[in-house]
């Protein structure tokens, strides 16, 4: 009876080992892609504020050509 045991006492330390291994894994990947979402963001956010900043020019000619008619 204790060999049985102590060979599912093995078992379940290498099913512990697989699904932390694979934990590791997934975790990583994660963080990966977490890097990349927030190097996009950074750049979506720089666009915008470009975007914004040409728009904002624009409204303010508009409105000197507004008043100059």
């Amino acid at each position: 009876m204790e060999k049985d045991e102590l060979q599912q006492l093995e078992q379940q330390v290498d099913d512990l080992l697989r699904v932390s291994r694979r934990m590791r894994e997934e975790n990583m990947l994660l963080k990966s892609q977490q890097s990349a979402w927030l190097t996009e963001r950074t750049k979506l956010i720089e666009r915008t504020e470009l975007a914004r900043g040409r728009i904002d020019k624009m409204v303010e000619r508009l409105k000197d050509l507004d008043s100059e008619l």
